[in-house]
């Protein structure tokens, strides 16, 4: 098993519910083989409070949790990342800023569920359907063998997570 840990940004517009899910998810389940990070290109300055009540009911610290821009990763002090994944539509069609290292990204689409016109409960719904994918998804990328991978391939199997949803009961 390798002992290299793995930097990884899940990016979003506005970095304020799912790329901050995803991190908070990938922190829990990379068991310190991963170092999870996320940002937005236009952040929204603060974390859905859906959010936020949705990782609190599932256990997590939130404190530490904050909506930040893309920018803060692609500066000199930036850490070096060795994956970059997106979570919403409009961050995949961004021109993305140049990462430090060698990134591997891909497109992992996860329906928007801030949705203000619609109840709280109905919301409440939304993100923990997001939540759920973002857990499937990321339960299958903390199986890759990531241990000297074959690029192509690795490439094919984080492509083929983006599109996978947890069955529906």
């Amino acid at each position: 098993m390798s002992k290299k840990i793995f930097n990884v940004l899940f990016l979003c517009t506005g970095n304020s519910a799912r790329s901050i899910m995803a991190e908070a998810l990938l922190r829990r389940l990379g068991a310190g083989r991963f170092r999870a990070f996320s940002a937005g290109s236009i952040p929204r300055g603060k974390v859905n409070p859906f959010a936020i009540e949705l990782l609190k009911a599932n256990n997590y610290k939130t404190d530490a949790f904050r909506s930040k821009s893309w920018d803060e990763f692609s500066g000199d002090d930036a850490p070096l990342l060795d994956f970059a994944f997106t979570v919403c539509g409009r961050a995949a069609n961004e021109t993305c800023p140049i990462w430090n290292g060698q990134a591997m990204s891909a497109h992992w689409g996860i329906e928007d569920p801030d949705q203000p016109d619609l109840s709280d409960d109905e919301q409440r719904r939304l993100f923990q359907k997001a939540y759920q994918a973002l857990e499937h998804r990321l339960k299958l990328f903390t199986r890759l063998p990531l241990d000297n991978p074959d690029k192509s391939e690795l490439q094919k199997e984080l492509d083929k997570i983006g599109n996978a949803f947890p069955e529906q009961a």
